[in-house]
């Protein structure tokens, strides 16, 4: 079942992304005038799992010096200061966010703390609106549960990666039983449903790891 639906969504991919229907409206409405030093608060706080398990995170990554890497709903940033890092002065990270006061912020920030590689780009609910094959790696921590045309804007992604290039999915396990009633009420799709629309999207699952208690982290490759 799982196969015959990878399929037709590959034979309907051109189809959906040129008439693709909003899945979820009004899901980022909130975000259009973020105050930032509250979205911290909420962003980066022990006990949010992504918060605790950052380093971690970080660390199966594997990021190297010169690389260049997007951030997808970049937020506060603190995920692209931590890779701006990890690439250093002769790889990019873009801080990709539909709110521009996230993406001013992540400017700021950047350089208020001395990190020189850091550029900020404001998205749509289509687009990631990165340049074609400029980036070998896109990042999207908490946040594809947000994209309110997937199959657009996975497209965009695919036209962003170099060949080759990786796409790292971190979301929410959406699980009757087992998740809380945000999660079940809020994130739209559960993980084999994701990762049936990123197949179709032109990628290939290469790595799924299982390190986090109420998040899934899977890494594709660009076909």
């Amino acid at each position: 079942m799982t196969r015959l639906i990878t399929l037709l969504l590959l034979i309907l991919l051109p189809l959906t992304a040129f008439a693709e229907q909003n899945v979820n409206p009004g899901i980022n409405d909130h975000y259009q005038n973020p105050n930032v030093s509250q979205w911290r608060g909420v962003f980066e706080r022990d006990g949010r799992e992504v918060w605790d398990r950052r380093d971690d995170i970080i660390r199966v990554l594997d990021l190297q010096p010169g690389m260049a890497i997007a951030d997808i709903g970049a937020g506060t940033g603190f995920f692209t200061m931590l890779m701006a890092r990890e690439v250093g002065p002769m790889g990019k990270a873009y801080a990709v966010d539909i709110a521009p006061e996230f993406v001013k912020a992540i400017e700021a920030r950047a350089k208020g703390e001395g990190i020189g590689n850091i550029v900020g780009v404001v998205n749509d609910q289509k687009s990631v609106r990165l340049p074609a094959e400029s980036v070998d790696l896109v990042f999207i921590s908490d946040t594809y549960h947000h994209f309110e045309y997937p199959m657009t804007t996975l497209e965009s992604i695919h036209q962003a990666l170099r060949p080759d290039g990786e796409l790292v999915i971190i979301d929410f396990k959406r699980i009757p039983g087992f998740s809380g009633a945000w999660v079940m009420n809020h994130v739209r799709a559960g993980e084999q449903q994701v990762t049936t629309e990123i197949q179709a999207a032109g990628f290939e699952l290469v790595q799924r790891l299982d390190f986090m208690q109420t998040q899934y982290y899977l890494r594709f490759r660009k076909r």
